[in-house]
């Protein structure tokens, strides 16, 4: 069997990458770089998602494939995929699809997939606990500080290794198709427990100082990265799709009351991962070299 994955190179693709390479499948990356650090023995494509085209080489003998989502070209990719007689698609999608929120991202790829013939599988994760490394990182590395508008919002982060099991699973196990897996961590958090679950895996104080939304989004602007690519929307000032959001953020809402959510457990009967675990295995990030 050889399986496809791309954006193999990413923060989950890797590591579904690592998943299959060890479970001994034939696995190959199509990058935009030929020479991208990935395991040995896996055979890397050169190819670009934004360019469907360029995807024939690597589609070439595949049986399965894992989808990093390109909204703009899935119809595209996907029926490349089909022609070259891929049988089985898992595509990383998006909670939001769920909820309703996402209707012009991940659910143009998770259609175009499903009007395939192709058996297909949706992973659908909620807000990455990542999220608080790419935000939060920067300032607790220099000032063990967090700077927070929200600090009682809560939510149900997940742990990445989660993602990729789930979506290991469904490449290489029968079962899982024609299902889309909506992906949560175990516990509800706020963002004060999220802060103080890092401290506690750094071994030091983090302090929270709440500040405006418009505060925080002037800092996530000049962090630059990842917290300025979604100030607007991190900060309330924009809607899932995009655009202006219907009133102006307030800097104190009521915390979210949420049920039971679906966890790894429900696609694959793996505990879900806790924040505190993820937090112990990215403490040196938080606390940054030589620290």
């Amino acid at each position: 069997m050889r399986i496809l994955v791309t954006g193999g190179t990413g923060n989950v693709g890797r590591l579904v990458v690592e998943r299959l390479v060890r479970a001994g499948v034939i696995v190959r990356v199509v990058s935009r770089r030929a020479n991208a650090a990935l395991p040995g023995g896996v055979e890397v494509v050169r190819g670009d998602l934004a360019e469907p085209e360029t995807l024939r080489p690597a589609l070439r003998q595949v049986d399965r494939m894992y989808l990093f989502p390109s909204p703009a070209t899935a119809a595209g990719i996907v029926r490349l995929a089909e022609r070259a007689g891929v049988r089985r698609v898992v595509t990383l999608s998006s909670g939001a699809v769920t909820t309703g929120h996402d209707t012009d991202f991940h659910l143009p790829v998770e259609q175009a997939v499903q009007a395939s013939g192709m058996e297909w599988t949706h992973v659908r994760p909620g807000e990455f606990m990542l999220n608080n490394l790419w935000l939060w990182g920067p300032s607790i590395r220099a000032e063990r500080v967090v700077r927070e508008p929200f600090p009682d919002r809560t939510g149900r982060p997940v742990h990445e290794r989660d993602i990729a099991d789930v979506a290991t699973a469904a490449l290489l196990d029968d079962g899982h198709q024609h299902t889309a897996y909506t992906l949560n961590g175990p516990d509800l958090l706020s963002r004060r427990d999220q802060v103080r679950a890092i401290a506690e895996a750094v071994g030091q104080d983090i302090s929270l100082d709440v500040v405006t939304p418009a505060q925080a989004r002037d800092l996530y602007l000049a962090q630059g990265g990842f917290a300025a690519a979604s100030a607007d929307f991190l900060t309330g000032f924009q809607a899932y799709s995009g655009g202006a959001a219907d009133a102006a953020p307030v800097s104190q809402p009521e915390p979210e009351v949420q049920d039971r959510a679906p966890t790894a457990w429900d696609a694959i009967g793996t505990p879900a991962r806790t924040f505190g675990a993820w937090a112990r295995e990215h403490a040196q990030e938080f606390l940054g070299p030589g620290a």
